[in-house]
């Protein structure tokens, strides 16, 4: 089969989710005609998506969440005004978005959270059916045990996950362990999709600490832990603009910019790993069996940072003070079960795009012949009313 993704650009983990997919349907012989990314002026595409993707890569303009004054936590009053300003260039973006949908002769669309593509299949109905694949959508599941704070802004959340949906065929719901599904809603629980540098991995536990932050503002909690503990060292990765590749602060800190393999190797080899909650990097980091501290910047990260605190995976803070991880890794044990979970995501997920494309073209198939026996029937009917009528 055939298959058109479509991306939302913001962070890192849709787009390390898409070059998984891509590899594990090549793997079973399948094609990735193209992949559109969603972008913003205030986020880059990360060199090693246009390096590793094996497909054409093309930029759509998309909504995006600006980050506060502090440049640490979503401000959710500007990310609205901003993206209701720029909503005349969105329509643009949907007529864009079905275009391609519409000549790419692709047998199935995979929507990585982008919610322009859920706004595409509502307004347009392209006749490729939509598969959306994402941990957001574990929240739209009648079990889920959301954080006891922030309400509206969870209500908010899941009604943005909503319209990500909209027209799917299906929704996979990436999550840390295995749930049953929901027919009801179309929605499949599967294991988080990681890619096999991180499975294939060796796993060493050196005298460090290294974490991911994503809006570089945190930079000025970790710097502040660091001055009275200057003899723990610490290895950050950051999307700072104009940042070098390696920003030196002293002896034992250091901040990276974010490239996919030197992450990996950090993570692979740290003692603890501190991160803003993205769900992806703390999967990464349980396959790993590495303790987590999760600092959530907005409502989505409270709730992976939740759900991986009930696992026993890591622990929860509102800042980056390491003593709280330091203290925690000292009790902290792997969980196994999740590594087996995980190594079964690409053969339940592959099969499940299958299944879904597979259905359609039966549906396509008895649609036409019902189709066809209407039309025969008119025809024989016509002829009918004609012969009886000229005599």
């Amino acid at each position: 089969m055939k298959v058109l993704f479509v991306v939302q650009g913001e962070g890192r983990g849709h787009l390390t989710q898409a070059l998984t997919m891509e590899k594990a349907l090549r793997d079973n012989g399948h094609e990735v005609v193209e992949i559109l990314v969603g972008r913003s002026k205030t986020r880059e595409l990360p060199g090693f998506f246009m390096k590793r993707a094996k497909a054409p890569v093309s930029g759509f303009w998309s909504p995006n969440f600006l980050p506060s004054k502090a440049n640490q936590r979503i401000g959710l009053t500007r990310s609205i005004a901003y993206n209701l300003i720029k909503s005349p260039m969105y329509l643009s973006t949907i007529h864009f978005l079905y275009q391609r949908i519409k000549h790419s002769e692709a047998d199935l669309v995979i929507n990585f959270y982008e919610i322009l593509t859920g706004i595409t299949y509502f307004l347009l109905r392209p006749n490729v059916p939509e598969v959306c694949i994402g941990h957001q959508y574990l929240f739209m599941h009648p079990d889920y045990s959301f954080p006891t704070e922030h309400k509206m802004s969870q209500k908010l959340m899941l009604a943005f996950t909503k319209v990500t949906s909209l027209g799917a065929e299906k929704k996979l719901a990436l999550s840390f362990r295995q749930a049953c599904d929901v027919d009801k809603k179309k929605i499949a629980v599967v294991p988080p999709l990681l890619r096999d540098d991180v499975l294939s991995m060796d796993c060493a536990c050196e005298d460090f600490i290294t974490g991911y932050i994503l809006n570089a503002g945190f930079s000025a909690s970790v710097m502040q832990w660091h001055d009275a503990h200057p003899d723990v060292p610490l290895h950050f990765f950051w999307d700072k603009e104009g940042a070098d590749e390696t920003t030196r602060i002293d002896e034992t800190l250091t901040f990276h910019r974010i490239d996919d393999k030197k992450f990996l190797q950090y993570l692979s080899h740290c003692k603890a790993y501190a991160t803003t909650g993205g769900f992806e990097s703390v999967c990464e980091a349980m396959y790993m069996g590495k303790p987590v501290m999760m600092v959530p910047a907005h409502v989505e990260q409270e709730c992976n940072a939740n759900e991986a605190m009930n696992e026993g995976a890591g622990v929860v803070a509102d800042r980056f003070d390491m003593d709280k991880l330091r203290t925690f890794t000292d009790t902290h044990t792997p969980d196994t079960t999740f590594r087996d979970w995980e190594n079964s995501a690409k053969w339940m997920i592959v099969s499940r795009l299958e299944a879904v494309v597979e259905s359609h073209q039966e549906h396509l198939q008895t649609a036409g012949f019902a189709f066809s026996r209407y039309f025969h029937w008119v025809t024989i009917k016509d002829t009918f009313k004609k012969f009886t009528f000229w005599n």
